[in-house]
């Protein structure tokens, strides 16, 4: 079978590999019907070494079900499902406490940390396929294939980050991030009832479609200038939540500028720096709250499938280009090169 494979930084290949196979009683073999190249994928695509490489690619993906373990229940051969990015059991005590990025009986934590396996590819082996996997009511050449892929991550993403923000009807909610990511919390957002949603982003093409989202306001201005911008567009207090979807330390320093005091900061962009200021002037003296993390995206599927399948919200409007395995590589450089927003691949 052929799958995506990362050698170092910059170094993206497709190759035949070995085909993938059940190893566990819990695993399912799933064929990939559609994946696509994530944000997060672009932090290896900078930094990764030779040492480190090469590296199966991709945690997002729909497929069909090939072959089952002895021990999977709930699921059967021809199901056409979503994984989430994140292997869980669904029954563990952290799973039903809805945080299944923190299950304790997984094989490996994230879908591409497990040897030899990547989305971004033919097949994959999904272990805990029982937990893990979700059926989807549709058929493989569904038109809402795109949408639905969604719940594997980004859309899972962007809706953590304004639950852990406790968004609620009313709020004046600052989004900082135009990717995809981003553009799903800005649906979130507006879905769970913010009043206003300022998107800090300066690529016309996405705050654009961010508006069609939800975003009320638009700050192409960064740094101090971005502050003061969303300060006056909040009467000089800032906002109830702040939803970081960049990862590194100058958007958190952003956050920290537009909060307003008893806010709150939720960060899913995968933080790319070890140190934050976190302390008396930044956090503790107006009372503001530090949320977020790895979402928990199983824990939300049947939240926001319905709204997806009833044409509520059509959040596979990120996905950009469309692309087969031997575009892959190119998706990487168009995404890191900001020509595209999000990659939809169909192997």
């Amino acid at each position: 079978m052929r799958a995506t494979l990362m050698y170092k930084a910059g170094d993206v290949r497709i190759e035949d590999v070995p085909d993938s196979i059940i190893k566990h009683p819990t695993d399912a073999l799933v064929r990939v019907t559609a994946s696509c190249i994530c944000g997060s994928d672009l932090h290896p695509y900078h930094q990764m070494t030779h040492e480190n490489g090469p590296a199966r690619m991709g945690h997002e993906l729909i497929g069909v079900i090939e072959d089952l373990g002895s021990e999977v229940t709930t699921l059967k051969k021809g199901d056409l499902v979503v994984s989430p990015f994140a292997i869980s059991d669904n029954v563990c005590e952290f799973c039903r406490e809805s945080l299944q990025t923190s299950c304790i009986h997984h094989e490996a934590t994230f879908l591409d940390g497990i040897a030899d396996e990547g989305g971004q590819a033919e097949a994959i082996r999904i272990p805990l396929a029982d937990g893990t996997l979700v059926k989807l009511p549709v058929a493989e050449g569904s038109a809402l294939v795109p949408s639905l892929l969604t719940l594997a991550d980004v859309l899972g993403t962007g809706h953590h980050a304004a639950k852990m923000a406790g968004v609620t009807p009313g709020q004046r909610v600052t989004v900082i991030g135009d990717g995809a990511v981003g553009l799903m919390a800005v649906l979130s957002a507006k879905r769970l009832g913010a009043e206003q949603i300022i998107l800090m982003g300066r690529h016309t093409g996405r705050t654009s479609l961010g508006r069609e989202f939800g975003a009320t306001d638009i700050v192409a201005e960064r740094g101090e200038e971005g502050i003061a911008k969303v300060r006056d567009l909040t009467a000089g207090h800032g906002a109830h939540a702040v939803l970081e979807a960049v990862g590194h330390l100058p958007a958190y320093e952003q956050a920290l500028g537009v909060v307003r005091p008893g806010g709150v900061i939720s960060r899913v962009g995968v933080p790319q720096y070890e140190n934050a200021p976190i302390g008396f002037g930044s956090l503790f003296r107006h009372n503001i709250r530090l949320a977020g993390g790895p979402a928990p995206v199983r824990a939300y599927i049947e939240e926001l499938m319905p709204d997806i399948l009833d044409g509520t919200i059509v959040p596979g409007k990120v996905f950009d280009v469309e692309t087969d395995l031997d575009g892959v590589p190119g998706g990487y450089r168009d995404m890191d090169e900001r020509r595209s927003l999000k990659v939809l691949v169909r192997p």
